[in-house]
């Protein structure tokens, strides 16, 4: 056996196929393997726990031959001892795996995330979290989770105004993502990568928000509708119509923005004894098929099909729907007298259909698309085809036509009497 010197390694001969060891005379067990394509890996080979392990230490260049040799008594050493060398190599890798590396694996799970959260969890570690994509999970301190929370608390994520509403969702997000590293992500020995979750340390000073109420005032409901089939009349564009139209099918159905900005016409139907809207994979994955009021059913037949495009709503933007009405809401907003979102149409048709029409609330869950948790709604209830509460939603509809009989006497002075002089 030849003695592993930089003069051999550089002259070794190329063998003609697979590899060929060299064995160093004067370490048993360090070796040098040279494969047909010329290959020159240094490598250590011994017993541990009576099974024979070969280890790999690295190729000449990375390592001087004097490396490779000092490295590889180390390694025989510590097999001699009982230790794999490959265990530590092994815990050596799963402790670098990247905050990056573990987002995505998160959301790559099949079946499990929606799009669009994990779109939401892409854009908080490239944003909230940006300084840490690359760095090892596990190096995640309590006292980087305080600082980083604090930041977001007083200053936001550009330092310029608080955003607690942002600090919450991001730290909500790195703690369910620090956990499924826990799970997922194992050391040699099959113990988690990560034990305790370093988010814990922010409980003392997590913010609890208000719990988002607004809705449209009972009184301006009626002020709302009628001022929508206004601007209905005088709509001067495509997009400004599809808003319009929008707005008013969320008042009339109380669904998500989302859900209902990127409707397709394939998913409707406008039976004048069958009338309804599909969901195929809603948020919480229970496709159903939800009843449209007469109203909204005139709304959709009256809404301009756009050639090439299938959506509803169509739009000119790069999506081809309608996303965010967000002009036309600021003039819903100044009716309402109150700052109102798409969300809040979704509370206001939730609160005004229970407090004021009468309906049940497990109804109003289901036309919400929210699955009544009891046990017997759970089990026992029709919580896909609700065409059955098609006349719970009219009742709604109704209402609401009535309320803007009412306002629209009230501007045209229709409800006044002259009294004689």
């Amino acid at each position: 056996m030849p003695k592993l010197t930089k003069t051999f390694i550089d002259k070794v001969a190329v063998p003609p196929k697979s590899y060929q060891i060299h064995w160093d005379d004067s370490i048993k067990g360090y070796g040098l393997r040279v494969t047909s394509s010329g290959k020159r890996v240094f490598v250590a080979q011994g017993r541990v726990m009576n099974k024979a392990v070969c280890f790999t230490i690295g190729p000449y260049g990375e390592f001087t031959e004097h490396e490779a040799r000092e490295k590889a008594r180390k390694v025989l050493q510590g097999m001699r001892e009982g230790k794999d060398p490959r265990d530590a190599k092994k815990h050596g890798a799963a402790a670098k795996v990247t905050l990056r590396q573990v987002a995505d694996a998160y959301v790559s799970r099949p079946g499990k995330l929606k799009d669009s959260s994990k779109a939401a969890i892409d854009r908080l570690v490239k944003t909230t979290f940006e300084a840490w994509q690359n760095k090892p999970i596990a190096a995640i301190t309590e006292e980087d989770c305080r600082k980083r929370y604090h930041e977001m608390l007083t200053k936001g994520l550009r330092g310029k105004a608080p955003a607690p509403g942002q600090a919450v969702q991001a730290f909500s997000v790195l703690r369910a993502l620090i956990n499924f590293a826990g799970r997922r992500f194992k050391k040699v020995d099959g113990s988690p990568l990560i034990t305790y979750n370093p988010v814990s340390v922010l409980k003392d000073d997590w913010i609890t928000l208000p719990e988002r109420k607004s809705r449209i005032p009972e009184s301006k409901i009626g002020a709302v509708w009628h001022a929508l089939e206004l601007w209905r009349e005088v709509a001067y564009n495509r997009d400004t119509l599809a808003s319009i139209d929008l707005i008013m099918f969320l008042m009339l159905t109380g669904a998500r923005i989302g859900e209902a900005s990127a409707l397709t016409w394939d998913r409707v139907s406008l039976s004048d004894d069958d009338a309804w809207w599909h969901l195929p994979d809603p948020k919480n994955r229970n496709a159903v098929w939800l009843p449209l009021s007469m109203q909204a059913v005139e709304l959709l037949k009256s809404r301009p099909r756009v050639d090439g495009s299938n959506f509803v709503f169509a739009s000119w933007g790069a999506s081809g729907h309608l996303k965010d009405p967000r002009d036309m809401m600021k003039k819903v907003s100044e009716i309402a007298g109150t700052k109102i979102t798409p969300h809040d149409l979704r509370r206001s048709f939730t609160t005004f259909g229970v407090a004021s029409c009468g309906i049940d609330l497990h109804k109003i869950e289901l036309l919400t698309n929210h699955i009544p948790r009891g046990v017997t709604a759970k089990h026992y209830l029709e919580t896909s085809h609700l065409q059955y509460l098609r006349p719970d939603v009219q009742r709604i509809s109704d209402w609401i036509e009535a309320k803007a009989r009412v306002a629209k006497h009230m501007a045209t002075g229709q409800n006044v009497v002259s009294l004689r002089a």
